[in-house]
């Protein structure tokens, strides 16, 4: 069975998003790169084969939505409510990866590994550096595996973790969440070719 894939999301509003890119960026350059970010990601998505892909959004859709996308508005007030929200209302009776939009370094080979991963796993687990969490898929989703759970951080990857005690659960390789403006020069060093690596160097598009 052929898994979905689901992008969690904001609409790259400046003074809304990437807040921890300031000063060092204004407030409209870090919303350039989230958007940017957000390009690269749906990207990656829409070039893995998926049974759907949805967009859970908190806010429009901009130009750099690319066709084939549901879009879903994100419901409930913590991220852990957003994110078990999403699932629910993604869910179509197929296996699900979420994603979020601060790896842009992610890769359709990376996503093709977790939604395989879901075919003799119940979940699958994405690692970030910074003690979180890149991806999450769970081959049935269900609320009580998120809701609860403390988020942004150092320990919520290992909460998480703890939450799918008892299932089968294959892990994916550590990425680097873009939060910082150290975390965003690191990530557009391991991906140049990214449209965020450009973004930040000053490349026209």
């Amino acid at each position: 069975m052929t898994a979905d894939l689901l992008v969690i999301a904001k609409e790259p509003v400046p003074g809304r998003v990437k807040t921890r890119l300031t000063p060092v960026h204004t407030p409209e350059r870090a919303a350039e790169l989230a958007a940017a970010a957000l390009a690269d990601t749906l990207a990656a998505v829409a070039a893995t084969p998926a049974g759907a892909r949805t967009l859970a959004l908190a806010g429009r859709p901009g130009p750099w939505l690319p066709d084939g996308f549901t879009v879903l508005p994100q419901r409930g007030d913590g991220l852990d409510e957003r994110l078990a929200h999403a699932f629910d209302d993604a869910y179509r009776g197929r296996p699900l990866v979420l994603v979020g939009m601060d790896t842009p370094q992610v890769t359709p080979a990376l996503l093709g590994e977790a939604t395989a991963a879901l075919a003799d796993h119940d979940a699958v687990f994405g690692p970030a550096t910074d003690g979180g969490f890149w991806l999450l898929g769970l081959r049935v989703p269900d609320p009580a595996l998120l809701l609860g759970v403390p988020m942004s951080r150092d320990d919520t990857g290992r909460r998480q973790l703890a939450r799918l005690a008892g299932l089968r659960v294959a892990t994916l390789p550590a990425l680097t969440d873009v939060d910082t403006p150290a975390d965003a020069a690191e990530v557009a060093r391991a991906a140049p070719h990214t449209r965020f690596a450009a973004a930040l160097n000053g490349v026209p598009a």
